[in-house]
């Protein structure tokens, strides 16, 4: 996939509206009960980024990115101001935040993930684009040393350890991450007069499966 390892400019992600969506499919039975089933296995995000601008210059930079993007065709990073770490919003991330696995002695690679939990029920979500310099990682609660004992790829989200972790030892993460995403448009409608009056460019903005 068409991909490029450059993030968004933060300053104009931040203020956007966005969130997880997801695709269910409601069928009503004669008896007034319903059947629903869904085709998504995982959620997908979408995001306006239009509501991030604020001045003019924010438009000139939005601009330069879109046509750098070519519109559609190549993808991006977005940081999702409301989830971009494995704890908490108001924490910084641990060594032990996430269980991304379990040691058998054979394993060397391990993917990031992040569980979200509501109740008994869970859903773990594949990070695919962590970071550079914020993932941490230990093996039975046991810190380990970047560049030593594991090295991490940021552009598919993969812990690689120099040594395999013992048979059933969980293995923990604790990241900051981006979103794959691209444009959902290939044209960019802009307007001085309105957005100087308060309105602002629709620009849609979806995560793509890595």
């Amino acid at each position: 996939m068409a991909f490029h390892e450059i993030r968004f400019p933060t300053n104009l992600s931040f203020g956007s509206l966005g969130g997880p969506e997801r695709r269910t499919e409601v069928v009503m039975l004669a008896s007034g009960h319903e059947e629903r089933n869904t085709p998504w296995a995982h959620s997908r995000r979408r995001y306006e980024a239009g509501a991030g601008l604020r001045t003019l210059d924010d438009i000139e930079a939005l601009i330069a990115f879109f046509e750098a993007r070519r519109g559609r065709m190549y993808g991006f990073r977005w940081k999702d101001w409301a989830d971009f770490k494995s704890c908490v919003p108001s924490l910084k991330p641990s060594p032990i935040d996430q269980v991304i696995g379990t040691g058998d002695g054979v394993r060397t690679v391990f993917s990031l993930s992040k569980t979200y939990r509501s109740g008994n029920e869970t859903y773990d979500r594949r990070i695919t684009k962590p970071v550079a310099g914020t993932v941490l990682v230990a093996v039975a609660r046991d810190p380990k040393i970047e560049g030593d004992e594991f090295t991490v790829n940021t552009t598919t989200g993969e812990i690689t350890f120099v040594v395999p972790p013992d048979l059933g030892v969980p293995v923990f993460a604790g990241f900051e991450f981006d979103v794959p995403v691209r444009f959902d448009t290939d044209m960019i409608m802009t307007s001085i007069a309105s957005f100087q009056a308060g309105e602002v460019p629709d620009v849609p903005v979806v995560e793509v499966r890595i």
